[in-house]
């Protein structure tokens, strides 16, 4: 059986930029191990699958693979699942409704003169916030100091919106760009809460890298060890939640503009927006561009 998939890249209006997708559309009959094998054969951040939906009311069940794990919930997956499926439709609809394993996720289709320009989901599960983790620790884990740690807004801690991650402010973009990957601090460290990655950013932004109003990176756990993600959507809109958890604002719409990718020559542009009613948190959105990249089929050995 011939298996048509498209590549992305996401949350960029330009190719090779933003974060790589696999969007494998012709997934029915494939097994969780042949799923995760071949998010392991792309090796991408991750790959996703799309199976007809278990209630006909939604649009498809999306899987979604790392080189290691599923995951029940991503943010760049459903940006770039959405923009593809959304592109290939007959008939074009303003909202698709995506099965995950974290519950069910609405993504909003933008178009301009009848093409899909931007695509925006709904966070599918409320703001959690779990284990705070001490400065000294998360510093270890991306080879910092203590003191390049910010604690005054929010200690690190461990967040999510439907995927947990620990969420970190650092003090100046110079120690964004510094920071590396430390196998065994993360071993030490994590898992916590669910968390296995970490994304820790600067309000310190210089005009050139414009709009963007914080700089981020995270690290992850990859095929090879503790990767970099040019942009994590499920990471970046639970961090936009925590942040309007904390904001004074009781009602209205907090928006954020967040780059990341940038220190690995692939920059991203994240747009969030966080909505308030008597001072508690409705929705949590995150949404983007995309640049459709490659598109093919394979055949599975031992497929018929």
């Amino acid at each position: 059986m011939q298996r048509r998939y498209i590549t992305v890249d996401v949350f960029t209006d330009r190719a090779f930029g933003g974060n790589q997708l696999a969007v494998v559309l012709d997934a029915g009959g494939l097994t969780t191990a042949q799923m995760q094998r071949i998010a392991t054969e792309f090796n991408y951040s991750e790959t996703t699958f799309v199976l007809p939906p278990r209630d006909k009311a939604n649009d498809a069940e999306v899987r979604i693979f790392t080189p290691v794990r599923e995951m029940p919930f991503a943010g760049h997956p459903n940006i770039g699942t959405s923009f593809v499926l959304a592109s290939l439709a007959k008939e074009p609809k303003p909202r698709l409704l995506f099965e995950e394993k974290a519950g069910l996720v609405p993504v909003d289709i933008f178009r301009e003169q009848g093409r899909v320009v931007s695509t925006e989901l709904t966070a599918p599960q409320p703001l959690s916030r779990l284990a705070q983790l001490s400065a000294e620790d998360v510093a270890a884990c991306i080879s910092l100091s203590a003191d390049d740690i910010r604690t005054d807004r929010h200690a690190p801690q461990v967040v999510g919106v439907g995927t947990p991650f620990v969420v970190a402010e650092v003090r100046s973009r110079d120690a964004l760009k510094r920071a590396r990957s430390d196998a065994a601090a993360f071993g030490r460290l994590l898992p916590r809460d669910g968390a296995v990655s970490v994304w820790f950013y600067t309000r310190d932004v210089p005009a050139a890298e414009a709009p963007s109003e914080i700089q981020a990176r995270m690290f992850m756990r990859g095929a090879g060890g503790y990767a970099e993600d040019p942009a994590t959507g499920s990471a970046t809109v639970a961090a936009a939640a925590l942040f309007a958890d904390l904001d004074p604002v009781r009602d209205g719409e907090l928006k954020l503009t967040v780059g990341q990718g940038f220190d690995m020559g692939r920059p991203s542009l994240l747009l969030t927006r966080v909505r308030k009613q008597d001072g508690k948190i409705i929705s949590a959105h995150v949404g983007g561009s995309c640049v459709q990249m490659m598109e093919g089929t394979f055949k599975l050995a031992g497929e018929g």
